[in-house]
């Protein structure tokens, strides 16, 4: 990374990594807006922070996307806020966090809050989001076993893999599951994952925008599946799906949740789903 204007620092990301930035850039379009369902002002910070061609690679501003990504914020949030009601000084670990701004939404001024993603993602982090007290970076692979060291689970443990599955490989999927499952009995897991047709689509690079195409994403599953999960590993003993909360307008107010009610509809969508590990 190098500052390419003062005080604007130029992100060198490509791949996977980069799409921390599509994630950010529509987050901060929709926490713009004066009826905005997400209460973000950090992520219109860090966009204004970046020298970065947010619109010349992602396109203009989209409500449509802006608050697409904002209620899948949200829903992840939701489930942090349900588990910090009975763990006040849990853990969260949030793997593949990227410059999510999670932690400033939901701190309770208790959690403690570890962020696990590549070198890079963490190198640019650290430069726009540092560590707060109660926060810790751990510079790593989520595909490697050190990640898990020293994470505490005696206050409780929440894992969450937003926007992160997707790019895994279908047996690398399998093996997070299984070792989280494994290494963490009693704790709580929140993913999310596109369904079959949509990974289809991104493996035939078709999913493009103004400038840019996403990297492909080997992994879906579609939300009448999710009970398949449970093969990764026989510690999975709750599977449940996570509603998106109810959004802003005629679609994402009125006509996506009728449209859930219909069965394909409701087994063809990107999905958000929590995991309970027995103890």
């Amino acid at each position: 990374m190098r500052k390419s204007e003062p005080d604007r620092i130029r992100p060198e990301l490509e791949g996977v990594p980069e799409t921390l930035l599509w994630t950010l850039y529509y987050r901060a379009v929709e926490a713009r807006r004066p009826d905005s369902v997400i209460d973000d002002p950090k992520a219109v910070e860090l966009v204004e922070a970046l020298d970065y061609p947010f619109e010349e690679r992602f396109g203009g501003p989209s409500a449509f996307l802006g608050q697409l990504q904002a209620l899948r914020a949200l829903s992840f949030d939701n489930e942090v806020r349900r588990f910090l009601d009975l763990h006040p000084d849990g853990t969260v670990a949030a793997l593949g966090e990227g410059l999510e701004t999670q932690f400033r939404r939901v701190d309770n001024g208790r959690v403690h809050w570890v962020t696990v993603d590549l070198p890079e993602t963490v190198e640019l982090r650290r430069r726009l989001l540092p560590e707060q007290p109660r926060q810790r970076f751990v510079a790593a692979s989520v595909l490697e076993e050190g990640w898990t060291d020293g994470i505490d689970t005696s206050r409780g443990l929440l894992i969450t893999a937003q926007g992160l599955l997707m790019y895994l490989r279908p047996p690398e999927v399998r093996g997070l599951l299984s070792a989280c499952a494994e290494r963490f009995p009693g704790a709580g897991m929140v993913l999310d994952a596109v369904p079959r047709w949509f990974s289809a689509a991104s493996r035939r690079g078709v999913l493009r925008t103004a400038g840019y195409t996403p990297p492909r994403m080997p992994w879906g599953i579609d939300a009448d599946e999710r009970h398949r999960l449970r093969e990764a590993h026989p510690r999975i003993a709750e599977v449940r799906d996570v509603e998106l909360p109810r959004g802003r307008g005629l679609f994402f107010g009125t006509v996506a949740p009728l449209l859930l009610r219909l069965p394909v509809a409701r087994s063809k969508r990107p999905s958000v789903t929590a995991l309970r590990f027995a103890a």
